[in-house]
């Protein structure tokens, strides 16, 4: 038992966890659970931290893309957050997109990531969503003091697996960076 209450995910969401859709006025919360991933890993290639209006406008485009974008609530504390955008620009990625997750980083490893992206998954598939991508940092050096090893790990538990890898393709921190592409077929 955590703090946040048996967070088994193969048992219904706690009713003290809501998922939401996102709002652009959430952009100020959002950005806090974001900033640190910018600051301190290289989860994300962004070097400087975006102002809450230009993050205003990255969930307000999602939206008017038509793509969920989910907040994860605890009692009315928002400690995660999940959106999906398209893949590629041509047609023929109509039925694939790309997925991002983030959680506060006092409320990683509860499950709440699997809860995210369970409702993400669900919506996906009723707009006709087909292939979800998973873009993920792996270090190119090990050990590295800017990653873990729990991205691959929570998508792989997750359902998905490794479709292909680009090396040494992204320099953060003054070290060079991996992405592995993981995908799971969901329709």
């Amino acid at each position: 038992m955590t703090a946040f209450g048996n967070m088994n995910p193969n048992e219904s969401m706690p009713e003290t966890i809501r998922i939401r859709d996102a709002s652009p006025d959430d952009a100020e919360r959002l950005l806090a659970i974001y900033r640190p991933y910018v600051t301190d890993t290289a989860v994300t290639f962004e070097y400087a931290v975006p102002d809450t209006e230009s993050f205003r406008q990255r969930i307000t485009r999602t939206l008017e893309n038509g793509y969920p974008y989910l907040v994860l609530e605890r009692d009315g504390n928002i400690l995660g957050y999940a959106y999906a955008s398209r893949f590629r620009e041509r047609k023929a990625y109509d039925y694939c997109a790309e997925i991002s997750i983030y959680l506060d980083m006092n409320a990683r490893h509860r499950g709440l990531g699997r809860y995210l992206y369970d409702r993400l998954e669900t919506e996906l598939k009723a707009r006709g969503i087909r292939d979800l991508i998973a873009v993920i940092t792996i270090p190119s050096e090990e050990p590295d003091p800017y990653l873990s090893p729990d991205s691959p790990r929570f998508h792989r538990s997750c359902g998905f697996t490794e479709a292909g890898c680009l090396h040494r393709c992204g320099l953060k921190f003054e070290r060079w960076y991996h992405i592995s592409f993981m995908e799971k077929f969901i329709n």
